[in-house]
């Protein structure tokens, strides 16, 4: 899996749209065509894009060509992500639990300002 392509692939609206409606079964490239305001050669290159990303399978049959979507790439994409998302919260989370110490001294160093300790007196 090359996550670059998948990312690219996922960060245009129409190229998402266009997996929605794969996601609900196979099409034709003009029947994924019809509602985007756009022309077909800007659609098949949209579907160029996820067709790198390996997001979409093609299938010839004459000369129709069918769409469907491949959701292994995004399983891939997510597991990727959701490693570091573990990582990142569990080193924000000991980040947090440092600044909370931190500020918990401080504050103690703050109060003991405030009331002066009374000191004992010696005897000689």
């Amino acid at each position: 899996m090359d996550l670059d392509d998948t990312l690219i692939a996922l960060a245009d609206p129409t190229r998402r749209a266009i997996l929605q409606r794969l996601s609900r079964g196979e099409a034709r490239v003009t029947e994924l065509a019809e509602p985007f305001d756009i022309s077909l050669n800007s659609v098949s290159k949209h579907i160029r894009i996820l067709e790198r990303a390996e997001l979409v399978k093609r299938r010839i049959e004459g000369r129709d060509h069918f769409l469907a979507f491949n959701p292994a790439p995004l399983e891939s994409a997510a597991e990727w992500i959701e490693r570091h998302r573990a990582f990142w919260t569990g080193r924000l989370d000991a980040l947090e639990a440092a600044l909370r110490a931190e500020d918990a001294v401080q504050a103690a160093k703050e109060r003991s300002k405030q009331t002066p300790r009374k000191r004992k007196r010696s005897r000689k």
